[in-house]
C-alpha cells in the first residue's frame, strides 16, 4: 500500500506540473495529512516524550517531512520526474549504511547484492526516461539533499518506533513539517483563492493518501523489520510510478523501462534472501 501511494504522488506532482510552487504544494498536502491524522490521535493512546524523543522527532519532521518535500517539489521544477526518482534512489542506500553503523542492523551480502541491482534498475529506468531537462546541476543537487534528508528522518523514525505508536510519530512529524514549510503560506492562500478545483482536490489527494495513510502503513511497517531491508523495498516505486503513468496519464513507457522494472523487481527480492545458518557440529 505505501509503495503504490507513493508511486501515485509522482504521478499526482507530475500533473500539478508548475501551477503550484514547491512551497504551496508541501505545506497544503502536510497541513492535510496533519489534521487528518490529529483527529485520529485523538482517540488513541498517546506517550509523554522524552527529551532524546523530542530530538528525534524534531530531526525526522524537520528532514524528512519538512526539507524534503520542498528539496523534491523543487528538484522536479528543474528536472526531469525520472531523474528525480533516479537520484532520491540514493537514499535507501544511505539508510542502510545509517542503519548498520548507528542501529548495528546487519550489512548481508544479500543485501548488498540487492542493493546493487535494484539501484542498477532505476539507473535504467531514469536513463529510458529521462528529458531534456536532466542535466540541471541544481536539481541534481535537490534531489541529492532530498535522498539525504530522507535517510535522517528514517533512521530518526525506526528509534522512535521502540516505544511510541506510527500515527504519533507520523502525526507529529507532519506538524513540524508544517511549521517548517509555514514561510509559503502566502503562496497556498493564493492557490487556495485562485487555483481550480482539480488542483485543490489533488493536494487534498496528496495530503490524505500518500502522506497520512502511506506515512502511517510505512511506519508500522518499519517497527517489525530492519530500516535498511525496508527503505530498500522504496526501489520499486519509480518501477510502479511509470506504470501509472502509462495507466492514468497515457505516458507510454520505452521497453527499456520495463527491463529496469524488472531488475528493481529481482534486486528487492535478492534483499529478503537471508544468509545461510552455519551448520550444527555433529555429535
Amino acid at each position: 500500500m505505501t509503495l503504490v501511494l507513493w508511486a501515485s504522488a509522482f504521478v499526482a506532482i507530475r500533473h500539478l506540473g508548475h501551477d503550484v510552487t514547491p512551497g504551496a504544494l508541501s505545506l497544503g498536502r502536510l497541513l492535510v495529512a496533519a489534521v487528518a491524522l490529529s483527529i485520529l490521535l485523538v482517540r488513541s493512546p498517546r506517550h509523554r516524550f522524552t527529551r532524546n524523543e523530542v530530538f528525534l522527532l524534531l530531526g525526522c519532521g524537520i528532514a524528512w517531512f519538512g526539507i524534503y518535500n520542498l528539496a523534491l517539489n523543487a528538484s522536479e521544477q528543474k528536472i526531469d520526474a525520472a531523474t528525480a526518482a533516479m537520484v532520491v534512489q540514493v537514499g535507501p542506500i544511505l539508510i542502510a549504511l545509517l542503519a548498520a553503523l548507528f542501529l548495528h542492523e546487519l550489512l548481508t551480502s544479500w543485501l548488498l547484492l540487492g542493493m546493487a541491482i535494484a539501484f542498477g534498475g532505476v539507473v535504467v529506468i531514469g536513463s529510458a526516461l529521462r528529458g531534456n531537462g536532466g542535466s540541471d546541476l541544481n536539481g541534481v543537487l535537490l534531489a541529492l539533499l532530498a535522498a539525504g534528508t530522507y535517510a535522517i528522518g528514517v533512521v530518526c523514525q525506526k528509534v522512535l518506533l521502540r516505544r511510541l505508536s506510527g500515527l504519533e510519530v507520523t502525526c507529529y512529524a507532519c506538524w513540524i513539517g508544517v511549521v517548517v514549510c509555514l514561510p509559503w503560506v502566502g503562496d497556498l492562500g493564493h492557490v487556495v483563492a485562485h487555483d481550480s478545483t482539480s488542483t485543490l482536490a489533488l493536494i487534498v489527494y496528496l495530503g490524505l493518501f500518500p502522506t497520512a495513510l502511506a506515512f502511517s502503513t510505512w511506519a508500522f511497517a518499519l517497527r517489525y523489520t530492519d530500516a535498511g531491508k525496508q527503505s530498500l523495498t522504496t526501489f520499486l516505486v519509480p518501477a510502479i510510478a511509470t506504470l501509472m503513468a502509462w495507466l492514468l496519464l497515457d505516458e507510454v513507457p520505452p521497453a527499456l523501462a520495463f527491463v529496469g522494472g524488472a531488475l528493481c523487481v529481482v534486486g528487492v527480492l535478492v534483499t529478503r534472501r537471508k544468509p545461510k545458518e552455519p551448520l550444527a557440529p555433529q555429535a
